[in-house]
């Protein structure tokens, strides 16, 4: 598809610029002298260069950019030997995680085609997956203990948003997509800072009451879910801003609806079913099926990507067991807009959802103190994933189960009780 050079863009400069700005401000608390690693789609240019500008007018040290490219990644799974899907580039990955241990923030802008590898060989994709899962864990460990202060943010790409609204022109597509962005990400306010603020606060609430009532579980039951998820030992529910180890304030999401915990890796029984398709790695899984018994996943199907689903889920020990439990009101901005995004930091505000994999050591009481050793007997799980994939709808109720057995009404028909 060509495009017209000289046509005005879809996508509104202002409110652009004010995502950057979120971004920098909200997202990251970026602080004078820290310096910024980024990654990013070529096809979001635009947005990288707000983020630059704001970045250094903020005291950034040093903004360091990487960019992927869609043909690029689709020549390798085409023309690439056979053991290049067996490989990593562990250098840069380890780079990566050393500029982390120097206090470097970082940020991911989402925006290619969430379909791009779907018709790829599937096993191909997964072992890509899985040696990039491996070469990343050193980086990972640093991103899941919230050691530094890090954001994701998302710009509207043209394969992206033809997904998304389908038959309509590629100008058309990419101005919805970004005016759902925009919304989702609350820069349309006069003052998205403040409200940035005000969202923060009512989320805290949230968190707040439910680290007054210690459930030691919580009880989901829906068409096709009938799941019991024990929390950690000494868990603590977050949400919205939290303090990196680093003493950063930062949103590590945005848009984010969510409060979210750690699970007992080893007290998850009962079955459950996917609410939305999880876009994972460019595949997409549907109509997720599985049912857990002390803690692991022992059946899995999914009418749509069961192969990459099931490779998933053998990456390694702690892939079938969660790292976190989330809760979303199905009344929230992103849910009400009725778009599926095919993007879990989207679809996964639009839903309660669960993560397969790693957990958050910050979803501890006192968790920046905690070994890995501490935070595993707790019943934090550990693993190189973390996939979260979406399991609430307007006929999901929950409740939260006490350590006496009593029970109290968390969600009644997908929203707050």
């Amino acid at each position: 598809m060509t495009t017209d050079a000289t046509a005005p863009s879809p996508i509104d400069p202002v409110k652009l610029d004010k995502l950057a700005e979120v971004a920098v401000k909200v997202g990251l608390g970026l602080q004078p002298g820290q310096n910024l690693f980024l990654t990013a789609p070529i096809v979001a240019l635009p947005l990288v260069r707000r983020i630059t500008e704001h970045a250094y007018k903020a005291g950034a040290g040093l903004v360091t950019p990487f960019f992927s490219d869609e043909a690029m990644t689709l020549a390798r799974f085409r023309y690439a030997p056979d053991e290049s899907f067996d490989r990593a580039t562990g250098w840069l990955y380890d780079g990566i995680a050393k500029a982390f241990a120097e206090n470097t923030a970082r940020l991911a802008i989402v925006g290619d085609n969430p379909m791009l590898l779907s018709g790829e060989d599937p096993g191909k994709v997964a072992r890509a997956n899985k040696a990039n899962s491996v070469a990343y864990q050193p980086a990972l460990e640093k991103i899941a203990g919230f050691d530094i202060n890090w954001n994701i943010v998302a710009f509207p790409g043209a394969s992206w948003a033809a997904q998304v609204f389908p038959g309509e022109d590629e100008a058309t597509a990419v101005g919805r997509l970004a005016d759902a962005i925009f919304a989702a990400s609350r820069v349309d306010a006069g003052d998205p800072v403040a409200a940035w603020a005000a969202h923060n606060a009512a989320l805290n609430t949230r968190t707040r009451w439910l680290n007054e009532r210690r459930f030691s579980a919580l009880h989901f039951k829906g068409p096709g879910t009938d799941l019991t998820i024990g929390l950690a030992d000494d868990h603590e529910w977050q949400g919205g801003a939290s303090k990196a180890k680093n003493g950063i304030v930062c949103n590590p999401n945005i848009p984010t609806e969510e409060v979210f915990t750690t699970p007992h890796a080893h007290r998850v029984d009962g079955y459950v079913r996917s609410t939305k398709p999880l876009s994972h790695q460019g595949t997409l899984i549907d109509n997720i099926a599985v049912t857990f018994a002390g803690g692991r996943i022992v059946d899995a199907t999914a009418s749509r990507g069961a192969e990459v689903l099931n490779k998933v889920l053998d990456t390694d020990e702690g892939a079938r067991r969660l790292g976190e439990v989330a809760l979303v009101p199905h009344s929230s901005p992103i849910s009400k807009s009725g778009i599926l995004f095919y993007n879990t930091l989207f679809d996964e505000n639009a839903s309660c959802h669960i993560a397969l994999g790693q957990c958050y050591s910050k979803c501890f009481l006192d968790g920046a103190k905690l070994t890995p050793d501490e935070i595993a007997a707790k019943g934090g799980n550990k693993s190189f994933i973390h996939i979260d994939w979406m399991i609430g709808s307007d006929e999901i109720d929950i409740d939260g189960v006490g350590a006496d057995g009593s029970r109290t009404a968390v969600f009644r028909k997908g929203e707050w009780a």
